[in-house]
């Protein structure tokens, strides 16, 4: 089976529990310390066994081999997958069944970021998730006021559309935006507006 791993938790001892998602699964299971284990982190993709006990009601995490991308050497790549994956944890952290759409955001994602700018890559697969749960507002309908935008345009956390009167934020150039919501591609944002998207990323999904 292979996963990755969005959280850990550390408990008695040294031992873990690990939140691992899968094709179907947010899977959490128990890991006892030990030193022929192999060093796991958040953000790793593995392959591993789960093992059910009767004296646990928590299964246990075997035999895991880490499945290792050409950027997980990268500091700053892997920084930033990390703290992606750790704001999908928070989203997804009270259900246990989940689509297969989040597993294969993260397969592409992690395909992206052997050669394509980290940040970019995962305000992409936010949109592109932000899409998939309906929550992506390309109507640009002011969330405050709900009259429609037509200059002036600011976003909020989950890229929420507002006028610039009634938040009182930096706007984005709406051209813009139209055409990132439409293509899920951020080719046509300058780097200091791919930091500004960024920002309200790190604010939650």
């Amino acid at each position: 089976m292979q996963g990755y791993i969005v959280n850990i938790q550390r408990v008695k001892d040294e031992d873990l529990i690990v939140s691992i998602l899968t094709q179907k699964r947010l899977k959490r299971v128990y890991r006892f310390y030990g030193a022929r284990h192999s060093h796991i982190n958040i953000g790793y993709k593995i392959d591993f066994e789960i093992v059910t006990s009767l004296k646990s009601t928590i299964p246990q995490l075997r035999n895991v081999l880490v499945l290792s991308s050409p950027w997980i050497f990268d500091n700053q790549r892997f920084y930033i997958w990390q703290r992606f994956l750790k704001l999908l944890y928070e989203h997804l952290r009270d259900v246990e069944e989940v689509e297969s759409f989040y597993f294969d955001l993260l397969e592409e994602a992690s395909i992206k970021l052997t050669k394509q700018n980290p940040k970019r890559v995962m305000i992409e697969a936010y949109l592109k998730l932000l899409e998939f749960e309906g929550r992506l507002h390309s109507d640009f309908i002011c969330f405050i006021c709900e009259d429609a935008i037509n200059e002036g345009l600011v976003l909020t956390r989950a890229f929420l559309p507002a006028h610039r009167r009634c938040i009182h934020q930096s706007d984005f150039d709406i051209g813009k935006i139209e055409k990132l919501f439409d293509s899920k591609s951020t080719l046509v944002l300058n780097d200091r507006e791919v930091e500004r998207l960024w920002d309200i990323v790190l604010e939650g999904l």
